[in-house]
């Protein structure tokens, strides 16, 4: 299994447990568990360690979105339609991760999270579920921003998961705890369009990646479990930790390392 030690399996299953569980909360896992891969495997391809990187997210976020699911009411004909077009978006995006070099965005990307966490830093959004728009406006935007993050997901990725949650308590109205589950859902969707591309170009080790889809799943049930009991308050210090820690992460990548 590329040749790791157990000292570094271990280690790298304790990086997927703390990325299910970060990312369950508000998203943002992929900055624990893509640099871990990246650390301990530096010879292997980009898109082999995107590849493990996106199933293990794949279960873990699939069973924080169940939990989710069965703590509040999901309006699953929204979140059909919106996976959806974050699956096809995903799709295009990855495919164009192979073609083209990402590095402009990647230049952008701290800088912009910078400028959201200042919107947000004084609003109550995600505080108050309260609804902004209804029936097809409604299914409207949620596919836009599942296309629009859907398509980032595949071509980047880190941070995807806190977007859609945002993408659903700024544009639509919903609370933190109301949109969990499609947020989830939504980034599901995202990570196996991605994980389609990646694997149809023959970009995978199942060993890995089963192991690691363990450990990401047993964090991401501790989070979700976590978020449920202590509420919109508590997820929305989550957030602001987790933008924080992604502009520091995404300026040392783009910019240091």
């Amino acid at each position: 299994m590329f040749d790791l030690s157990l000292l570094d399996i271990c280690l790298l299953l304790l990086c997927a447990l703390m990325a299910g569980l970060i990312d369950s909360i508000m998203g943002g896992g992929g900055m624990i568990q893509v640099p871990a891969l990246f650390s301990f495997l530096p010879g292997y391809p980009p898109a082999t360690l995107m590849s493990v990187n996106k199933i293990a997210s794949l279960v873990g976020t699939s069973g924080s979105a169940f939990q989710y699911a069965k703590a509040n009411k999901t309006p699953w004909k929204l979140v059909l339609i919106s996976c959806s077009a974050a699956f096809l978006a995903s799709v295009g995006g990855a495919y164009l991760l192979t073609q083209v070099p990402n590095q402009w965005l990647r230049g952008a990307l701290p800088f912009f999270l910078l400028a959201l966490l200042i919107f947000n830093i004084r609003s109550t959004a995600g505080l108050v579920h309260a609804p902004r728009h209804q029936h097809h406006k409604q299914t409207g935007l949620a596919s836009l921003g599942g296309a629009l993050i859907g398509f980032y997901d595949g071509f980047l990725g880190p941070g995807a998961g806190a977007f859609y949650k945002l993408w659903y308590a700024r544009v639509l109205g919903f609370d933190f705890l109301r949109s969990a589950a499609p947020s989830k859902f939504l980034n599901v969707a995202s990570n196996l369009g991605a994980l389609c591309v990646f694997l149809s170009l023959g970009y995978m080790n199942l060993k890995l990646a089963f192991l690691m889809a363990i450990a990401n799943l047993i964090g991401g049930q501790i989070g979700s479990k976590m978020a449920i009991k202590h509420g919109n308050v508590f997820i929305r210090k989550a957030f602001f930790i987790t933008v924080s820690a992604l502009i520091l992460k995404t300026f040392y990548d783009a910019y240091i390392h």
